[in-house]
């Protein structure tokens, strides 16, 4: 894109357009995690706006703020005006996953709003300390993975964590989802110029919000929850408080270290396909921006994680550079000290939102298929599979937790199925990794290396590094596991490693032919 197009008004309703989409985005998160606790675990609201959110939103503040300079770092080193920011906010499938396994069964067993914060919090700040080890080994894993296996599993969560999930929520509300589902890919995909060229995601959200609150004070809506128009001013002051309670976060330590290594490989995966979309930002930069930003949050009160977020891809389409990254910084900063932020967590409707998550994944997707090397499709879509696991759990466990304890059986091959779902979704980035890359190693004939990554699978499996037996899916030492489960699946990927290898001898055998 020419320098000039950026310059004057068109430059700034693109930089508004970029900075409404990444801020919705996260806001988007922080409405996932308000609603659980909430509404889900009846956790005190009051604890979740004024102590929770601001302190999540230092995470992203600093981390925004430190990715603006290192945009403005390349582009003063290449002398390009068109680099475009990484955009960084909190990571959303582990920010459910910490609302639904850690903080929620924490709040149901003690009681204690203030004991669970603090668990939270050290569950926080034991998944910054896995990343910051971990940030190390970020360019390494570059060189070695193939594209396939680095953007294969971010399609997979583009197209179902971020896409089919939040379709569920559009048609929970269909009038308030669709409505807004049809101005923001207006704007986005169909390119039209709303009059007085008004920001179509904002318009989307707005409109999405009202028709929300129309309906629901109707009484057209089941669930609808008033909202509570407080705005109180909430800074988030700095504690060490939770760490007298840190030895209660030790137990969610096996969900912390895969939550942790989870956006780290992410991270990973987001600094390449910036890479290749123009952008060539240092790989352990990135990882350190949001390792170091999820280690500072708890201390300020956060219980969510920060991530480099997948979808620098698009933003560049939109034309965005570094000021959208920094509006970020600068509102999710003030809204949260000012109380507003916790306001929208409580006044945004997730179907208003949703069209944003979808737009997001499907530039994922596309990317994926793009900058793969021809041929190798089916390595990218073999490493999505796992991240349809984790959708079906989410949803199934929704359903399993209303569930009576003790009073219901399950017939043996839906116990199976459930094994299944549960081993193949445990760990899922990691085993997406693993499959693409295998994969696209086969289709390259190199048989040696895909049998070396079946035998890693096999090192992993018995551990729960990947393929966790246990429906927490937290990893474990192989003698500490009851039943075999574990070690059957570790078999199976020797068997597979044994395969490639004959694949590979057979290969070499034709290629000489016939003495």
């Amino acid at each position: 894109m020419a320098e000039g197009s950026r310059e004057g008004a068109g430059g700034l309703w693109v930089e508004t357009a970029a900075f409404l989409a990444l801020f919705f985005d996260n806001v988007g998160s922080l409405v996932f995690l308000s609603s659980l606790l909430v509404f889900t675990f009846n956790y005190p609201a009051e604890i979740v706006v004024t102590r929770m959110i601001p302190g999540t939103a230092v995470g992203v503040f600093l981390g925004d703020l430190v990715y603006t300079f290192l945009a403005l770092r390349l582009r003063r080193r290449t002398g390009r005006a068109d680099v475009t920011a990484m955009p960084l906010g909190i990571d959303t499938p582990s920010t459910i996953g910490l609302a639904l396994a850690v903080l929620g069964p924490t709040y149901m067993a003690t009681g204690d709003a203030w004991l669970t914060w603090h668990v939270g919090m050290g569950t926080l700040f034991l998944i910054g300390v896995v990343k910051v080890v971990a940030a190390f080994g970020g360019e390494a894993v570059r060189r070695v993975v193939p594209t396939a296996g680095l953007l294969g599993p971010l399609a997979g969560i583009g197209l179902l964590m971020l896409s089919f999930l939040p379709l569920l929520e559009i048609f929970a509300s269909p009038i308030v989802g669709l409505v807004a589902l049809g101005l923001s890919f207006s704007v986005l995909l169909g390119k039209v110029r709303l009059p007085g060229r008004l920001p179509g995601v904002l318009l989307a959200v707005l409109a999405g919000t009202v028709i929300h609150l129309l309906l629901g004070y109707a009484g057209m809506l089941p669930e609808f929850h008033p909202p509570r128009w407080e705005v109180r001013a909430s800074l988030p002051w700095p504690s060490v408080a939770f760490l007298g309670d840190l030895h209660r976060s030790l137990p969610f330590l096996p969900l912390a270290v895969p939550f942790g290594i989870m956006t780290i490989v992410g991270g990973i995966n987001n600094a390449h396909s910036a890479r290749l979309a123009g952008d060539d930002y240092r790989t352990r930069d990135i990882l350190l921006t949001e390792a170091v930003t999820s280690l500072v949050a708890p201390f300020f009160g956060g219980v969510a994680q920060t991530t480099p977020y997948i979808g620098h891809p698009a933003y560049k389409r939109m034309g965005a550079t570094h000021w959208y990254t920094a509006m970020t910084a600068l509102m999710i900063g003030l809204a949260s000290v000012a109380g507003l932020l916790s306001l929208l967590c409580l006044l945004i409707p997730q179907a208003a939102l949703a069209p944003i998550f979808l737009f997001i994944g499907f530039e994922i997707v596309r990317q994926a298929f793009a900058e793969a090397p021809p041929g190798h499709a089916e390595a990218v879509s073999i490493s999505m599979l796992p991240a349809a696991a984790v959708c079906v759990m989410i949803v199934l466990n929704q359903f399993l937790g209303a569930l009576p304890p003790g009073r219901w059986e399950w017939p043996a091959h839906l116990k199976v199925v459930l094994a299944s779902l549960t081993t193949l979704s445990n760990g899922f980035i990691v085993t997406g990794v693993l499959w693409g890359t295998m994969t696209a190693f086969l289709i390259e004939g190199r048989t040696g290396k895909a049998a070396l990554c079946a035998l890693l699978g096999a090192l992993m499996t018995p551990f729960g590094l990947i393929h966790s037996v246990r429906a927490t899916g937290e990893v474990y030492l192989p003698w500490g596991v009851e039943g075999s489960a574990h070690l059957t699946l570790a078999a199976g990927y020797l068997v597979l490693a044994a395969v490639w290898l004959a694949a590979g001898r057979g290969r070499k055998d034709k290629d000489r032919g016939p003495l």
